[in-house]
């Protein structure tokens, strides 16, 4: 079968024959291949400054963010039939009996380091014909989800950073109104399907972006209804001064000397959740100005990765809620569909479109 891999040795990408996966237990399911994403992970997986293939083997099949279609499954798969649409979690716990949180099935908080991530560190992606999975690890997803639901994944990390604002939110000894306001950094697929669940969630939200107006990721923000304001034309002051001061900052740019200004945004009691890894970055930092704005004003910051099975529950739930809400709008954020022989051209960004790119297997 086909399928789509990097060689880190010769930092080649490029396209594969390999041979089909095989069911080898009965709780076990194949899976065809209708479409995979691409993001800023997969460019540093194939730029090979993140993740590596599976232990004996030179290559790694790529991609993470994935839905397929159910072709067969095993004897004691009883959630899961033929034809049912899916999207698979991407981590797989660590082997370390001393991991509490991967024994108790939050792999997302593994703290051995030593888990697997499929189509990223140590175990083949998605970005293939067919795969094989344990059904333990996939979604099931309604059929009238089938144009968007490719960005499952992607969601998670806003459903996952949701839910742990709510929990630190508690330490605060009064009944806390509904919402509130809210900035989300960088107008990236991450950071628009965040905004997304933000506005959701009921909180005033401002997307606070590099690029100034007329682009296409301000187009899209507006289309929400998602005020965007351009952080090359206006600084944090100005934002604070337009929107007020947030009390959840939601960065999603991996850019760390405009994450760590846009702390100045943060209201008293307010969280701050960074998702983006950075690069390597020379700035001036006042760590000391830092320290003080968070213990004078009770702050958070939080990091967070990956997500818990509840959280790919949630993100296929709020894919139906955000269709009903913004009608086109999920359709209008996945901006080019390319077929998998594209795959490096996308990645490196020579063939990349403008908000998200997405390898089409099938279309079934």
């Amino acid at each position: 079968m086909k399928a789509v891999a990097v060689f880190p040795k010769g930092r080649e990408v490029k396209v594969i024959d390999v041979p089909e996966p095989r069911l080898r237990s009965p709780t076990q399911v194949r899976v065809r291949t209708l479409e995979v994403g691409v993001c800023g992970t997969d460019k540093e997986v194939v730029e090979q400054k993140h993740g590596k293939p599976p232990e004996g083997e030179d290559h790694l099949i790529v991609g993470h963010e994935c839905l397929g279609e159910v072709v067969e499954v095993g004897e004691q798969v009883k959630n899961l039939a033929p034809g049912d649409l899916v999207v698979p979690r991407v981590r797989r716990p660590c082997p370390r009996a001393e991991c509490t949180p991967c024994r108790a099935g939050y792999s997302d908080f593994c703290v051995t380091g030593e888990y697997t991530e499929r189509g990223i560190q140590a175990a083949h992606g998605f970005c293939a014909e067919l795969f094989v999975e344990e059904a333990l690890y996939l979604h099931k997803v309604p059929r009238e989800l089938r144009g968007v639901a490719v960005l499952t994944e992607p969601l998670t990390i806003a459903e996952k950073a949701l839910r742990e604002v709510a929990h630190v939110q508690t330490r605060m000894p009064w009944e806390k109104k509904e919402g509130g306001r809210a900035v989300v950094l960088g107008a990236g697929p991450v950071g628009l399907l965040g905004a997304m669940a933000l506005m959701r969630a009921g909180f005033q939200t401002t997307m606070y972006s590099r690029a100034p107006k007329p682009n296409p990721k301000a187009e899209m923000s507006e289309s929400l209804g998602l005020p965007y304001v351009s952080s090359k034309q206006h600084r944090v002051e100005e934002l604070v001064k337009q929107r007020g001061r947030a009390d959840v900052v939601y960065e999603a740019a991996g850019v760390a000397s405009v994450g760590f200004e846009l702390m100045k945004a943060l209201a008293p009691n307010g969280v701050y959740v960074f998702t983006g890894v950075p690069g390597s970055e020379e700035g001036e930092l006042d760590e000391g100005e830092l320290m003080k704005q968070w213990v004078m004003n009770n702050q958070v910051v939080l990091g967070t990765v990956n997500a818990a099975p509840e959280d790919f529950e949630a993100a296929v739930a709020d894919l139906g809620r955000f269709r009903a809400k913004w009608p086109g709008g999920l359709e209008r954020l996945i901006t080019a569909r390319h077929p998998p022989e594209d795959y490096a051209e996308v990645v490196t960004g020579r063939k990349g479109s403008h908000i998200k790119d997405i390898i089409v297997f099938s279309r079934g």
